[in-house]
């Protein structure tokens, strides 16, 4: 037969998209969006040292980038007080699941997540042919307890955690998530995704153990460095685990424009520090505009605020799409009953104006149905 022979798990997956794109979206309205608030990116874009490295670096793109990202790995040590061996850098925290996943999967593994959590993480579980077990959240908040338990139940090789959490701004304590790595089962690893982690309150932020092999911490330049389509990620662990990284990752993965950018963005604190104000400042706006109408925002340590629309998923939906119809984009969870909730990122001013111009009219449509 000509043509390819796919494997047998891609060949049984059904197509999947994580999440349609706002640019998709756009092109399926016909208009583009006036309010970009649904992809938790920093609409207040990233420090201007890291844009004019970024710019410098565009002279010398002919070249590919440092496969060991050096300077900018080291530097990130410095930072955060560990070894230069306990990072690997990769293409934002999307591409470093998938080379965990690849690391530690096949096919029948075991996989524990959240039901409802971060979607593209389980879209690589599936693409590597493990078996994904999900539990339900409580209160709004990972449940720590119940995936231990479903962890130790099926024999699982990964659990994933986000903290701050992303669908719904909650989070634990670190003092929660240290003892959920000490109860640990053997063989199983905890994938710790901390992309909102420049938002979180301190006290929920574990102290480094880069001497557990049990723990894989997840960190972005996408959020709060206001680089998300540079595609800058890393994660933090044991050196032994970060070198198995070596026999797997995409080594050429990340462009040298975005290396100069991100190590620029490290080195600017002024900068990182206006925008977790700024973020602040929408958080609260949004958290008004929606008590203004009837609605009830829920806590946030990210740069969204997940805004429980008081009736259930069809109803939430329905409010979504009548923002969306206006041309303000945000997004909501997808499993009950998080899925009453609609999740809208820190916008600047103007774009906080036109969610607060058209929510009204959106609850009106949904409410009649």
């Amino acid at each position: 037969m000509r043509g390819p022979r796919f494997t047998d798990i891609v060949a049984a997956l059904p197509p999947t998209v994580p999440f349609v794109g706002p640019e998709q979206m756009e092109r399926d309205r016909g208009a583009p969006f006036v309010a970009r608030l649904g992809a938790n990116e920093s609409v207040f874009g990233p420090s201007p040292l890291a844009s004019r490295a970024m710019q410098a670096a565009d002279a010398e793109i002919w070249k590919y980038g440092d496969s060991t990202s050096f300077d900018l790995r080291h530097a990130l040590a410095e930072d955060l007080g560990i070894g230069a061996d306990n990072i690997v850098l990769g293409a934002g925290i999307d591409g470093l699941l998938e080379s965990t996943v690849r690391l530690m999967v096949g096919p029948g593994d075991q996989v524990v997540t959240s039901d409802g959590a971060y979607p593209t993480f389980n879209f690589h579980v599936a693409g590597h042919g493990g078996t994904l077990h999900r539990v339900p959240y409580r209160d709004d908040h990972e449940d720590t307890e119940a995936l231990l338990a479903k962890a130790r139940a099926v024999g699982a090789k990964l659990i994933y955690l986000a903290n701050p959490d992303n669908p719904m701004g909650s989070w634990l304590s670190a003092a929660q998530v240290e003892a959920m790595i000490a109860a640990l089962p053997a063989g199983c690893v905890l994938v710790l995704d901390e992309a909102y982690v420049e938002f979180a309150p301190e006290d929920s932020v574990p102290a480094f153990d880069v001497t557990d092999p049990a723990v894989l911490r997840f960190r972005t330049f996408s959020k709060a460095h206001g680089m998300a389509g540079a595609r800058v990620g890393y994660a933090i662990g044991q050196a032994d685990v970060i070198a198995a990284y070596e026999k797997v990752r995409n080594h050429f993965g990340m462009n040298r424009s975005a290396q100069a950018g991100a190590l620029a963005a490290l080195q600017d604190r002024a900068w990182l520090a206006r925008v977790q104000r700024d973020v602040a400042t929408a958080r609260d706006r949004i958290a008004a505009i929606a008590r203004d109408n009837g609605l009830r925002p829920l806590a946030s340590a990210t740069n969204f605020v997940a805004v429980d629309c008081g009736a259930d998923g069809g109803f939430a939906r329905r409010v979504l799409t009548g923002l969306l119809a206006q041309g303000v984009f945000v997004r909501m969870p997808f499993v009950a009953p998080e899925d009453r909730c609609i999740r809208i990122s820190a916008g600047t001013p103007e774009m906080l104006d036109a969610f607060a111009a058209a929510l009204p009219e959106a609850l009106a449509v949904a409410r009649r149905g």
